[in-house]
């Protein structure tokens, strides 16, 4: 029996494994040009960081090339936070565009080199009309780190290119520096979640961010059963409910237990199931619940983390409003687990 031939690539016959070896070369050396950046930051990074925050107008990025399609990115996600930005091609600011910059802006300029000829002839323009100026540099010993009143390194030892010339871990580190900026502006500014969906009201994210319990809980006929009800009773209202499970409630309407379709099982597997006994003997007290003004995101998380499919929903006097069903939650949008638990042996109803 002859072995099968190892598929070839299109290029000069390389061995196709060659390449999965070249990819993970490639992040190791994205990894470490991380590595380097993240031992660097230290009181300058901080410096940067409180004069974005304090920044009264608007966060002006500005690069070229790939440093200027991270500087896009950035605009995008400081303005996704409420931080007023947008990002200004130095070579068009040069041209007319620089009425767009006000005194109370702060650019944020990006290069590897610091010594890109636009940036440099455009940030000292910026600077004269009284803005603030900051730089991500991978060249410390440069024109545009010793231009700018906030100099950040971000160099990186080597770009993760068989040539070392594309930009590669160089942007990858720009960018990263950029989310760390939007991550402390987010804590400096405190920004809530009711303001990040302001500025971000559409998509699966958006409604996922919006959509409270209360608008997706099932409020009708619940299944409740009183504390000194019999188990036979109690299984009666458990089979009548449909969902697999009943509460357990006081007259004040507080929820003091809950009991499902496996603690039926179990009890009955152990010789515990006496149907004239109180439903409290096999009743799980003080149950997860959830809080009617809560986000159906954190409800999702919730089941996720507990493998459950099903929660008792309260008021804020943990009094039962309502019951929430997974598949409630699933018939009435677009949301998703983000890793299914749902073929799990041990994810009963509740």
């Amino acid at each position: 029996m002859t072995r099968p031939r190892r598929r070839q690539s299109l290029f000069h016959g390389t061995d196709m494994m060659d390449f999965t070896e070249l990819a993970r070369e490639v992040l190791r050396i994205e990894i470490e040009g991380l590595n380097a950046v993240l031992d660097g930051l230290d009181e300058r990074f901080c410096a940067a960081v409180e004069c974005l925050s304090r920044c009264q107008g608007r966060i002006v990025t500005t690069g070229i090339g790939k440093s200027g399609l991270v500087a896009r990115k950035m605009a995008s996600t400081f303005s996704s936070i409420g931080a007023s930005s947008l990002f200004l091609h130095p070579v068009e600011a040069m041209h007319g565009d620089l009425g767009l910059v006000r005194s109370l802006d702060v650019v944020l300029a990006l290069s590897n080199s610091g010594e890109t000829r636009e940036v440099l002839e455009f940030v000292p323009q910026c600077a004269s009309l009284g803005c603030k100026t900051i730089a991500l540099v991978g060249n410390f010993d440069s024109g545009l780190a010793r231009m700018v009143h906030y100099p950040v390194p971000v160099g990186v030892p080597r770009e993760a290119c068989v040539l070392n010339l594309i930009p590669t871990a160089s942007t990858t580190a720009a960018m990263a520096v950029g989310d760390a900026f939007a991550a402390c502006l987010v804590r400096a500014r405190k920004v809530t979640r009711d303001d990040f969906h302001h500025c971000h009201p559409g998509g699966m994210l958006g409604r996922r961010l919006t959509q409270k319990v209360a608008d997706v809980m099932v409020t009708g006929n619940l299944p409740v059963a009183r504390p000194l009800q019999s188990v036979a009773e109690a299984m009666a209202v458990l089979d009548k409910g449909g969902i697999g499970c009943l509460v357990v409630g006081g007259r004040d309407g507080t929820v003091e237990g809950l009991v499902t379709d496996g603690d039926i099982r179990r009890a009955l597997v152990t010789g515990r199931l006496e149907l004239d006994l109180s439903v409290r003997t096999i009743m799980t007290p003080k149950p997860l619940l959830i809080n009617q003004n809560a986000y159906v995101e954190d409800a999702i998380d919730l089941m996720e983390q507990r493998s459950i499919t099903i929660l008792p929903v309260v008021d804020d006097a943990c009094r039962l409003v309502g019951m929430l069903h997974l598949h409630d939650i699933l018939g009435k949008g677009s949301i998703r687990f983000s890793q299914s638990n749902l073929g799990s042996e041990h994810n009963e109803s509740f």
